[in-house]
């Protein structure tokens, strides 16, 4: 799947792309109609040790699925942020076929 990432106000290092690329090829076993997506990577300044936010957003042929993650470091919010997806990506197919 072709993802766009954007890390927004720093440098995401390149081992932390290849997890995102990893993380979301997987969502192409669910649904192989996945256009393409994009990743958006931000810290917020907070005082809270869960400040780092995730959100990603895939294409489906006429859809648009979306999720936003928030936890302590990038890999964790990845995890559950793909996670959501799975879930959308499966609902949506259960709509296709009702």
């Amino acid at each position: 799947m072709k993802l766009q990432m954007h890390s927004i106000r720093f440098d995401a290092d390149q081992k932390l792309l290849d997890f995102i690329q990893k993380k979301a090829d997987k969502l192409e076993t669910f649904y192989d109609r996945i256009i393409d997506g994009e990743v958006f990577l931000r810290v917020e300044k907070d005082n809270s040790q869960e400040n780092k936010i995730v959100e990603i957003k895939i294409n489906l042929p006429g859809n648009q699925l979306f999720a936003k993650e928030r936890s302590r470091t990038f890999e964790a919010a990845v995890d559950l942020a793909i996670e959501a997806l799975r879930r959308q990506i499966k609902k949506h197919k259960e709509k296709l076929v009702a």
